[in-house]
């Protein structure tokens, strides 16, 4: 599949979704607007990207839109690969793909356990991680390197149900 053309028929189905278009050492990456995020995540499901390998969580503060996320691609036809990235918002949520890509699921639970990244319409958003009641989300940039709650004794209670 030629990602130029991927992205040209994503264009014509969806106009003005594709922000930005860049190569990063030969993986395409487009920037989507975030109002378009799950239509255009549909639309490259059917163009081929039969698969999605990771999803991933980047703090970007103090830019005023925070958060990025980003869905790694593959088309298992020809190994193509694409990354998509949305931008996100302080408290903003990002539509979940899992409906799509089934190994959406645990991905968006990472990122929503790790960076506080909410996913609208996610069937199981809760942490995958950290244990319930942790305070707090570690891969932001304003978590404390030392954690918030290390000088608090060890709960067994709240892992009990884990194993």
């Amino acid at each position: 599949m030629d990602i130029k053309k991927a992205v040209d028929a994503l264009s014509r189905q969806c106009p003005d979704c594709v922000q930005n278009l860049a190569d990063h050492n030969g993986t395409c990456e487009i920037t989507v607007a975030a109002q378009s995020f799950h239509k255009v995540m549909e639309t490259l499901h059917e163009l081929g990207f039969d698969m999605l390998t990771d999803v991933v969580g980047i703090d970007r503060m103090p830019r005023a839109v925070r958060f990025d996320v980003i869905y790694l691609l593959l088309s298992t036809r020809d190994f193509s690969r694409l990354a998509v990235r949305v931008e996100a918002a302080e408290g903003e949520d990002v539509p979940s793909v899992s409906g799509i890509w089934h190994s959406a699921n645990w991905g968006e639970r990472e990122v929503f356990d790790l960076l506080g990244i909410s996913f609208s319409g996610h069937p199981d958003l809760r942490r995958i991680l950290m244990w319930e009641n942790f305070e707090g989300h570690p891969l932001r940039k304003d978590f404390p390197l030392e954690g918030q709650d290390f000088d608090k004794p060890f709960d067994t209670e709240t892992i009990k149900d884990y194993f």
